[in-house]
């Protein structure tokens, strides 16, 4: 099935008009990568004579080189090829979830004009590496996918306006807390809930952490800079949950106050150099090269009416919860593992007594 995917481009330029050829950034990365432009240039599909000339000619655009090449110890990115690189990446990771969204529209708007109206799969959940796995997975079924804050999913499948809602519970006490902030919208004797994934969440600091940050009470004092998430999301919740079981106050932690809006967003934030630790999960962290610091374990999980379970819309999604080829995926991102994914339980367990 052919599908619509929406991604950002931005651009510098000059008086004379002249605009930075948008290839340069996947070079950048792919030297920023793998430290060679030979690898770099046949990653990005063009030729090691084309790939210098390009770092050339947009080297004499800034007036200051991008690449830094040395005999036998390959290719390294100039602090401004660094900063042009990690500015795109936050970009992409600032956007990403409501590009997301408005492709899942648009898709959907799409198949309905070319095959007819059929049924279709609304889910509303927090943005998460887990979650982009779906809409490849979930093949013939149409999926009407938003990313949305966990209350503002719950909230949605409250008033009818999706069918499955996603949102996350940390595990232990936290957890507990976190839940209550939940209870007048989930319904036990109407709600049903589908395990999903369990994921690692914690501290993202430089490589080699050469402030040695070891948890959250190296972030009091205000020497380390920190970027934190949006106060709606169930990431900032878990974090205030471990700050007060800690006995922590936000107000000593320089940065708590400035907000990213997904994980990739503040792993990109942490690798441009602009803090020295973000919260978020280990996927993150990963994809950035960055170190990371393990704090605690949350269950993402999805909520629908029993009475959708028996739906084939439903079936077909918690088959592919079950299947082997979805369970491997969300195996092979650090820090995730596909913890009873598809089984359905009562929503008793996760409200507090």
């Amino acid at each position: 099935m052919k599908r619509i995917r929406i991604t950002p481009a931005w651009y510098f330029s000059d008086e004379a008009g002249n605009q930075l050829d948008p290839k340069l950034f996947a070079l950048l990365e792919a030297v920023h990568r793998y430290g060679k432009l030979t690898r770099a240039a046949e990653t990005v599909g063009v030729s090691y004579r084309h790939a210098w000339n390009l770092l050339n000619k947009w080297g004499e655009f800034f007036g200051i080189a991008l690449v830094e090449l040395e005999r036998g110890r390959g290719a390294r990115l100039s602090p401004l090829g660094e900063k042009l690189l990690w500015a795109e990446q936050r970009v992409i990771a600032r956007l990403g979830p409501q590009l997301e969204s408005l492709g899942s529209e648009l898709n959907l708007a799409i198949q309905q004009t070319l095959e007819g109206v059929k049924p279709v799969l609304r889910l509303h959940a927090s943005h998460g590496y887990a979650v982009e796995l779906l809409p490849a997975h979930l093949d013939e079924l149409r999926l009407d996918l938003q990313y949305c804050s966990p209350r503002e999913a719950l909230a949605a499948l409250h008033r009818g306006a999706c069918d499955v809602a996603g949102f996350h519970l940390p595990h232990g006490e936290v957890g507990r807390g976190v839940s209550g902030d939940y209870r007048d919208l989930l319904k036990p004797r109407s709600h049903r809930v589908v395990r999903f994934i369990t994921r690692r969440q914690g501290l993202m600091v430089a490589p080699g952490n050469p402030l040695g940050i070891s948890g959250l009470e190296d972030l009091a004092g205000g020497e380390v800079r920190f970027i934190n998430r949006q106060a709606a999301s169930g990431t900032r919740a878990l974090l205030d949950g471990l700050l007060a079981e800690a006995g922590l106050s936000p107000g000593r932690i320089h940065g708590y106050e400035l907000e990213e809006y997904t994980h990739s967003a503040v792993a990109a934030y942490v690798a441009a150099g602009m803090a020295d630790a973000g919260f978020g999960v280990e996927a993150a962290a990963r994809r950035f090269g960055l170190d990371f610091v393990p704090l605690a374990l949350e269950d993402y999980l999805l909520v629908c009416h029993q009475r959708s379970l028996g739906e084939p819309r439903l079936q077909r999604l918690l088959e592919v919860l079950g299947g082997a080829a979805f369970q491997s995926a969300v195996a092979a991102l650090p820090g995730y593992t596909p913890d009873r994914c598809g089984e359905v339980e009562g929503v008793e367990a996760l409200l507090p007594d």
